[in-house]
C-alpha cells in the first residue's frame, strides 16, 4: 500500500481576509479544545480502519499556528500515534507573520513539524492593509527567524499576484523581499475575487488580464533566474524542496483530510466534512463526494506539473495512452501552450496561464 497524505484543517483565525473564502473564523480557548480532541479521536479512528502510514502532514486552516504549541504537539502526536511506520514524514504548519510565535515553533518543532508555510501575500504594506492583512514585513522577518531557531529549516512563503494598485515593479519589490528571507519555497496565487467575500461585495480596482499574465510570466522567470524551479502552476522551490503533501494532490495519490471543509480522496472515492464546525465536533460522518482517480482527473491534475504527462507513467495506470489526446497535444504545441518530448508532453508557462482552457481542449 503507498503512503498516505494527511491534512488536518482548523478553521480558526483571528480576522477574516477581505479575499478569503476557506471556513474559517474567530474561537475561544474553549473551542479550540474541543476541537483538538475531536481531531484526535478522528485521526485515531481513521487510522484504524486504514492501517496505513503516512509520509506527509499539512496543518492548515484558518491559521493553525494559533492553536498554540501545545495544541499542536498534541495533533501531531496523535496522528503519529494512529499512523505509525513512516519515520521520514513531511509535516507542515501553516500561519501568518506574527511577533509571538517563538514558543510555538519551539514546541511545535520539538514535535515533529519540520517545515513552516508563511501567508506573506505582499511586502507592500498599504495592499496588506486593502486585502485585510495584520501583519508587517518586519512581522514576515521575525517569523522567518524564529522557525529557523526552532530547526524548522524548510520555509515556504505565499505570494499574491493581480492585487490592487499592483504592477510589475511592486511584483519585483515582493519578490526581493521574500528572497531575502530565504526559502526554500515560494506560492504564488493569482487573485481570484470569491463570491461571499469583503471583496466581491465591493470589488477594489484590479489589474486587467493582460497585467495580470505579464506579473505572471515576470515572477516564473525571475524566480527561476534565482534558483527556483517552477514545478507547479503556483509553486517555485529549490532542487529537493518541492511541498511533498501537495505532490499527492497532484499525483493523483491518496489523501485524508479531518476537520471541518477537510476533502479526502481515498479508496478511489472522494469525500468531504461539512464546513460546520458544530457537525464536526458532534461526530457527523463526512458527506460522499462521487469517485475518484480516472484518466481524465489524471491528466487534469498531472497537466499542473512542470513535468505534465509522462506517458509510460500514464500507461502503467490506465492502459493505452489515447491517440486524440497526442493529437491535441501535437495541435498546442504548435500554439505554444505545450512543449512536446519523446517521453511526454507538459504546459509551457503561457499554457499555465490558461490551463483551465487547455485542459478543455483535452476533456
Amino acid at each position: 500500500m503507498t503512503n498516505l497524505g494527511l491534512y488536518v484543517h482548523t478553521p480558526f483565525c483571528a480576522k477574516k481576509c477581505n479575499y478569503c473564502d476557506f471556513y474559517s473564523f474567530r474561537a475561544d480557548g474553549e473551542t479550540y479544545d474541543l476541537y483538538v480532541k475531536k481531531v484526535q479521536e478522528e485521526l485515531m479512528r481513521w487510522g484504524a480502519r486504514t492501517v496505513r502510514p503516512i509520509d506527509s502532514l499539512y496543518l492548515g486552516g484558518g491559521t493553525p499556528s494559533l492553536l498554540g504549541g501545545e495544541r499542536i504537539a498534541s495533533v501531531v502526536s496523535a496522528a503519529k500515534a494512529a499512523f505509525p511506520g513512516c519515520d521520514d514524514i513531511e509535516i507542515t504548519l501553516e500561519c501568518n507573520p506574527a511577533d509571538d510565535l517563538e514558543s510555538t515553533f519551539t514546541t511545535a518543532a520539538a514535535a515533529g513539524v519540520n517545515r513552516v508555510s508563511v501567508g506573506v501575500q505582499s511586502a507592500n504594506e498599504e495592499i496588506l492593509k486593502i486585502l485585510g492583512r495584520r501583519h508587517t514585513a518586519n512581522d514576515v522577518g521575525k517569523t522567518v527567524r524564529d522557525a529557523r531557531l526552532a530547526g524548522i529549516n524548510n520555509i515556504s512563503l505565499d505570494l499574491m499576484i493581480g492585487l490592487p494598485k499592483s504592477g510589475i515593479s511592486d511584483v519585483k519589490n515582493s519578490l526581493n523581499f521574500l528572497l531575502e528571507q530565504n526559502p526554500e519555497h515560494i506560492s504564488v496565487y493569482i487573485l481570484k475575487v470569491e463570491e461571499g467575500t469583503p471583496f466581491y461585495k465591493n470589488t477594489p480596482a484590479l489589474p486587467d488580464e493582460n497585467e495580470v499574465s505579464e506579473q505572471y510570466l515576470f515572477v516564473s522567470e525571475y524566480l527561476k533566474q534565482h534558483g527556483f524551479g517552477h514545478y507547479e502552476i503556483s509553486n517555485f522551490a529549490k532542487p529537493g524542496r518541492e511541498s511533498r503533501h501537495n505532490l499527492k494532490y497532484w499525483n493523483c495519490e491518496e489523501y485524508l483530510g479531518i476537520g471541518p471543509a477537510a476533502h479526502s480522496f481515498l479508496g478511489g472515492k472522494r469525500f468531504y466534512y461539512d464546513r460546520d464546525i458544530n457537525k464536526f465536533l458532534s461526530g457527523t460522518a463526512p458527506i460522499p463526494d462521487g469517485t475518484g482517480g480516472d484518466r481524465e482527473e489524471y491528466l487534469m491534475l498531472r497537466l499542473r506539473l512542470a513535468d505534465g504527462i509522462i506517458y509510460n507513467e500514464f500507461e502503467n495506470r490506465f492502459g493505452v495512452f489515447p491517440c486524440e489526446w497526442k493529437k491535441t497535444a501535437e495541435k498546442l504545441s504548435e500554439m505554444g501552450y505545450v512543449e512536446l518530448t519523446d517521453k511526454g508532453f507538459a504546459l509551457t508557462a503561457k499554457g499555465f496561464l490558461v490551463s483551465n482552457a487547455v485542459i478543455g481542449e483535452f476533456i
